[in-house]
C-alpha cells in the first residue's frame, strides 16, 4: 500500500481534475446535453489512462533531471523510492487502457488514437529540444476534451478545434508559471523552457495573454456549438479568472504561493465551467 502511495503521489493523480472536467465538456458539447452513461464511462477510463501513461513517461524520462534539481529530487523515482520499471508497467498499462477505450468508443477515435498516445508519452522529451514544451504538453491534455467530442458526434467540428486551442493555451499558460519555480536550474542546466528562453517578466506577462486567448476561443466554440445562455456565465468566469491571475501574477514575489494559488484556482475554474457548460445545454 505504501507503494501505492508512492506512485499516485508521483504522478500527482489530482491533477487529473485539470483534464477531466474539460473532456466532459467536449462530450456535453458534441452531445448538446447528456451523452449516454456508456459513453463518459470510456471517456473517463481513456483520460485516466492517457494521463496516467503521460505522467508516468514525464518521470521516468526525467528521472535524472529530477534527481538533480533540489525541488524535485524527493519524488519517489528520482530519489530511488520506486523502481524505474513501475513508471514502465504504468505507461503499458495506460495505454492499454485508452487503446481499449478508443476501441470501445467509435472508430474515428481509434485512427486518432496514435497522435494522442504519441503525445502523451514523448511530451517529456521536449524539455531537452524546445521552450515550446509547455504548448506540446496544453495541446496533449486538449486531446482530453477533442477526444470526447469525437467520441460523441463522430466527427470533427470547429467548435472541437476552438475548445482544443482554448485548452492547449490555457494549460500552457500555468504551465509557464510553473516553470518559474525551476528557471534558475533550467539555466544552469541546459533545460528548456518559455522562462529559460525569454525570462522570468515575459513569463509573467503570456500566461495572461494565453489565458485571454482562452476566454476567446471558448466564447468562439459556444457559440458554433449553439451553447445556451449559461454557457457564457462560464465564458465570464474565464474573464474573472484571467483577471484574478493577472493580480497574482504582478502583486506575489514567492513563485511557489503564486503556482499554489494558481492551481487551485484553474482547478475550480475547470469544474465550475463544465456546470455551467452541462446547465446551459440541460436548461434550454
Amino acid at each position: 500500500m505504501n507503494g501505492v502511495k508512492l506512485f499516485l503521489r508521483d504522478i500527482r493523480v489530482e491533477h487529473t481534475l485539470f483534464a477531466l472536467p474539460f473532456a466532459y465538456v467536449g462530450a456535453v458539447m458534441a452531445a448538446r446535453g447528456v451523452p449516454s452513461w456508456w459513453q463518459l464511462l470510456w471517456i473517463t477510463l481513456a483520460v485516466i489512462g492517457a494521463r496516467t501513461a503521460a505522467m508516468a513517461a514525464n518521470r521516468y524520462f526525467d528521472k535524472e533531471i529530477d534527481a538533480a534539481n533540489p525541488r524535485t529530487a524527493q519524488r519517489a523515482l528520482a530519489s530511488g523510492k520506486l523502481p524505474p520499471s513501475v513508471m514502465l508497467w504504468a505507461i503499458a498499462g495506460g495505454l492499454a487502457v485508452l487503446v481499449l477505450s478508443a476501441a470501445m468508443l467509435n472508430p474515428l477515435c481509434v485512427k486518432l488514437l496514435p497522435l494522442a498516445a504519441i503525445g502523451a508519452v514523448g511530451y517529456p522529451l521536449c524539455k531537452r529540444f524546445t521552450w515550446t514544451v509547455h504548448f506540446v504538453l496544453g495541446a496533449v491534455d486538449a486531446c482530453a476534451p477533442l477526444g470526447a467530442y469525437v467520441a460523441v458526434a463522430g466527427t470533427i467540428t470547429p467548435a472541437a478545434l476552438l475548445l482544443f486551442l482554448a485548452v492547449t493555451v490555457w494549460v500552457a499558460g500555468f504551465d509557464i508559471l510553473y516553470a518559474l519555480m525551476d528557471v534558475r536550474f533550467d539555466v544552469a542546466n541546459g533545460v528548456r523552457s518559455f522562462p529559460q528562453a525569454f525570462g522570468e517578466r515575459s513569463a509573467r506577462l503570456w500566461p495572461v495573454v494565453l489565458h485571454v486567448v482562452m476566454t476567446l476561443a471558448l466564447l468562439g466554440a459556444g457559440i458554433l456549438a449553439h451553447a445556451g445562455w449559461l454557457y457564457y456565465a462560464g465564458v465570464a468566469l474565464a474573464v474573472a479568472v484571467t483577471v484574478y491571475e493577472e493580480r497574482l501574477i504582478a502583486l506575489a514575489k514567492d513563485v511557489f504561493v503564486l503556482n499554489d494559488r494558481v492551481f487551485l484556482t484553474n482547478m475550480a475554474f475547470s469544474v465550475g465551467f463544465l456546470g455551467t457548460t452541462l446547465a446551459s445545454y440541460v436548461a434550454r
